[in-house]
């Protein structure tokens, strides 16, 4: 799990920007769309001149960052912002201020360390929803050096303890949904130590969340972290294979994020982010936390249960929110609704991750509200062969990273206590991504698909990503999965999983099938059409709503 750096400008994006220093100026074009200018870099290669970051021997982002910016607060220096903007279903509202945030942060910190004994280097496992305490222990991690390491509230009692063997994690912190869960594992987690419940009951064998937090202290000095000491860990989404433990530093988030606040997001301080990602999510880290606050924006929350495209509509309607990050599934779903009937009056930034986006759903997307995605890919990259040569123009091969002579501080540090997985992403000077893509000869990035997705059929490659884009023009398709499957004559061809539109379920299957290959024939090269057509009515996917094609792939190999 590489952290952005560089964000891919989409050939289909790009513009002639207009500099700004504080706030977006915009032009009109003939459609009478706004064409907002980014508030950060003027072009491409300016952002190439400005992005020079230094990582300092020491560096805490609770110190360093947070806590800088209550002190340019109270000394006038910078407007008081609100930093944490917090809504739910029910009317209820948080908004913290910087100073608030550090307030409340102590207390927490305090908890960790003087009730719970918690050292630096000790790790913490942290399964919350979308709740004002979940950023306040965020940051508490960071004041105590402690190791956070956040779990979706989507995980099974499984998978929680696949997580707390493979992490030995001291301290569990949950709510009382996930308790029952927690219990019933318990025997079988040696290194759990504590167990802490943000609720408003007492729960047999947890500690209070709430009541050690209003009874701790409010002052706290930050403990002394090295920019390269470890501070948190991530389980990889196990699209392929079982979860990993992916090790990132103070600084790859830290200072690595700046990329993502200041040009991928083109946040100002006065702007207002609303960051769909599950908090379970290294998406939620990255856009909820760090790339925001490092520019002294504010994050909005709103804690929906699940996804709900309507109250997502809503809520852009209603609140004075200036920059929307969420999943190209969650676009997806929004653009099935009538988005001319929403008045998105403060909303001047759409940026969609971790997956490849379709562009029928960005048309849909611009069409009917004026508003281009700016898609992000998470990784520096450069493109080599197999032996790590870099590759002319034109050429597929594997997108890498440069890590030798230098590593670069952004990117994750390693596999946790799996050293022959760690050297095996490397090939001579690069950290191998797993994606496979192509450089055109203005130097865009084009993503063909992950290495193990990518489909060979007599001879032909063809990445699954381009045939669902194709698929998705077509009415009839709400999503798709493309994946191999086994052929005697060609060795493998193209299978498409795909899930209806309502209104195209009672529709004959057969017809539909030549209908829809007809359409990819026509919309891309014909060699990459799906020989094999099934409707199923939902795509399995990762906690984080990505397409687990790996499973689909199996089970059709499986079949052979």
């Amino acid at each position: 799990m590489a952290c952005a750096v560089v964000q891919i400008l989409l050939k289909s994006q790009s513009s002639t920007f207009l500099w700004s220093p504080l706030t977006a100026s915009f032009r009109f074009s003939k459609k009478g769309y706004r064409v907002l200018a980014p508030q950060n870099f003027s072009d491409y290669e300016s952002l190439k001149q400005q992005y020079k970051p230094e990582v300092p021997e020491y560096f805490n982002f609770a110190k360093d960052v947070m806590d800088k910016w209550t002190e340019m607060e109270k000394e006038g220096k910078r407007p008081a912002r609100t930093a944490l903007w917090w809504v739910n279903d029910k009317g209820n509202e948080v908004r913290w201020n910087f100073e608030e945030l550090g307030f409340y942060s102590r207390k927490v910190a305090n908890v960790l360390s003087e009730v719970c004994g918690l050292q630096k280097g000790d790790r913490i496992m942290l399964i919350l929803p979308r709740i004002p305490e979940w950023w306040l222990i965020n940051v508490a991690c960071m004041r105590t050096g402690t190791i956070l390491i956040p779990g979706t509230t989507q995980l099974t009692a499984k998978d929680m303890l696949h997580r707390l063997q493979t992490s030995k994690a001291k301290c569990l912190i949950t709510d009382d949904v996930l308790a029952p869960a927690v219990d019933s594992i318990m025997s079988e987690c040696q290194s759990l130590k504590f167990k802490l419940i943000v609720s408003e009951d007492h729960r047999e064998g947890w500690l209070n969340f709430k009541d050690l937090f209003i009874n701790a202290k409010a002052d706290h000095n930050c403990v002394t972290t090295r920019s390269q000491d470890p501070m948190t860990i991530f389980f990889t989404s196990g699209t392929t294979g079982s979860p990993k433990m992916t090790e990132h530093s103070y600084s790859s988030y830290g200072i690595g994020l700046t990329v993502n606040g200041r040009y991928w997001l083109d946040l100002a301080s006065a702007d207002i982010l609303w960051n769909t990602s599950d908090t379970g999510w290294a998406k939620s880290a990255w856009s909820s936390v760090f790339a925001p606050w490092i520019q002294g924006a504010c994050v909005f929350i709103h804690s929906m249960p699940r996804f709900d495209p309507i109250t997502v509509l809503d809520t852009l309607s209603r609140f004075p929110i200036t920059a929307f990050c969420s999943a190209p599934t969650a676009y997806r779903m929004l653009v099935q609704h009538d988005l001319t009937s929403y008045k998105f009056k403060s909303l001047q930034h759409c940026v969609s991750a971790g997956e490849p986006i379709n562009p029928e759903v960005m048309e849909q997307w611009k069409e009917q509200t004026g508003l281009d995605i700016y898609e992000g890919y998470g990784q520096t990259e450069t493109i080599v062969d197999d032996h790590g040569n870099i590759l002319p123009p034109g050429k597929e091969g594997d997108i890498a990273i440069k890590v030798k002579p230098t590593r670069p501080s952004c990117l994750f540090t390693q596999y946790i206590d799996d050293p022959e997985r760690t050297e095996s992403t490397l090939r001579g000077n690069f950290y191998i991504t797993g994606d496979r893509g192509i450089v055109d000869k203005d130097g865009y990035f084009w993503f063909v698909g992950r290495t193990d997705d990518v489909i060979n059929s007599a001879g032909y490659r063809i990445g699954p990503f381009e045939v669902e884009s194709a698929l998705i023009e077509h009415p009839a398709v709400v999503e798709s999965a493309v994946v191999s499957s086994p052929d005697p004559i060609r060795g493998e061809v193209v299978k498409a999983f795909i899930v209806l539109a309502s209104d195209y379920v009672s529709h004959d299957s057969q017809k539909l099938i030549k209908e829809l290959q007809d359409h990819v024939k026509k919309v891309t090269a014909p060699y990459k059409y799906p020989r094999k057509v099934e409707f199923v009515q939902q795509l399995p996917k990762t906690v984080s709503g990505k397409i687990r094609r790996n499973e689909l792939r199996k089970e059709e190999w499986g079949k052979a």
